[in-house]
């Protein structure tokens, strides 16, 4: 395995990772005093002349549940705005290394590396949310990413083609709408967790997608600008990042960022390992080493079921706003059943 590969690709899930936590924190944020937001139960309460907050003109918004109704202030709108920008950026930078790493390596190494993800999203929560995960959790995420190192490092994908048969990108596509479209109709079916989950493994595919994409333009890159300028792939690319980035929107609005990280990291590597075989002609080492690749893919099943049994998933420890830490200075609020 190429070295510079794995370097860029794991910046590149840190990258990705922080921006997860931000746009997940972005989308629940509501903060206490010092102008912000606050939440109460039962019917609102204009507790302000004129129905103004201390920062200006204040709107409420009930979530649905028991009658919680959330007033919110430009002051939190900025603090939303905030961690949404930041997390926009840093999906920018991951992009980036994303693209230097896939002109380096194979598609079917790069995207699964960004598993690791999931252990630097569970540093990161801990840190932005000032929650301590419970145990389960952390033994699942870990299960989950060494699952998925064992079967990387025994089927060591080949490094196939640098650019895709044009052919090939027709049936390919099909197929990957219709998937798309049918994940994006069962989420309407669903509420909470489940939604999170199916609309994560729908921004999976279209992730993959533009992945592959992604490496089609850099070995166009390599044919000059010319060539590049002329093919649809870098249009196509934009478009599918978008709705990508689009149904990540609506999976972090969907539920929990621990209902929705493991189907959107994992379904993207799976998928793009698939990908990789069908356009650029990768493939993975078989035979006697599909022992291993069992153990690895075992691992990842034992670590998706722990995470579907953890507090962290019906506890909703991160749909709520992070603690006041001048209040509850040096203290970290764990996860519990």
């Amino acid at each position: 395995m190429n070295a510079l590969t794995i370097v860029l690709a794991l910046f590149s899930a840190c990258a990705n990772a922080a921006a997860s936590v931000l746009m997940r924190r972005a989308a629940t944020e509501i903060p206490d005093g010092g102008g912000g937001g606050d939440r109460r139960t039962g019917p609102a309460v204009d507790e302000t002349p004129h129905g103004r907050g201390k920062d200006g003109p204040a709107t409420r918004t009930a979530d649905g549940e028991g009658g919680t109704v959330a007033v919110r202030t430009p002051h939190a709108v900025k603090v939303r705005r905030r961690f949404w920008v930041a997390g926009a950026a840093m999906l920018a930078v991951s992009a980036v290394l994303q693209a230097s790493a896939l002109a380096v390596g194979s598609l079917s190494l790069v995207q699964p590396l960004l598993a690791t993800e999931l252990l630097f999203t569970l540093a990161m929560v801990s840190i932005v949310f000032r929650r301590r995960p419970a145990r389960i959790t952390c033994l699942s995420f870990l299960a989950l990413a060494v699952g998925l190192a064992v079967f990387l490092g025994a089927a060591a994908p080949s490094a196939g083609r640098a650019t895709a048969e044009g052919a090939r990108w027709i049936p390919v596509g099909i197929a990957l709408a219709c998937l798309v479209l049918v994940l994006v109709g069962l989420a309407r079916l669903v509420r909470g967790a489940p939604r999170a989950a199916v609309l994560g493994l729908a921004s999976a595919v279209l992730f993959a997608a533009t992945a592959a994409l992604l490496k089609e333009v850099t070995g166009l890159y390599q044919q000059g600008l010319g060539a590049l300028a002329s093919n649809w792939t870098p249009y196509a690319t934009a478009v599918t990042g978008l709705a990508a980035f689009g149904l990540l929107q609506c999976a972090f609005r969907a539920g929990t960022l621990v209902a929705s990280q493991p189907a959107l990291t994992l379904g993207d590597a799976l998928t793009s390992v698939a990908l990789g075989w069908a356009l650029f002609g990768e493939h993975i080492a078989l035979g006697v080493r599909l022992v291993p690749e069992a153990i690895g893919i075992g691992l990842l099943a034992a670590g998706t079921i722990g995470l579907s049994r953890s507090p962290a998933v019906s506890g909703k420890w991160d749909a709520e706003s992070a603690p006041d830490a001048s209040r509850d200075p040096g203290k970290a609020q764990a996860e519990r059943p």
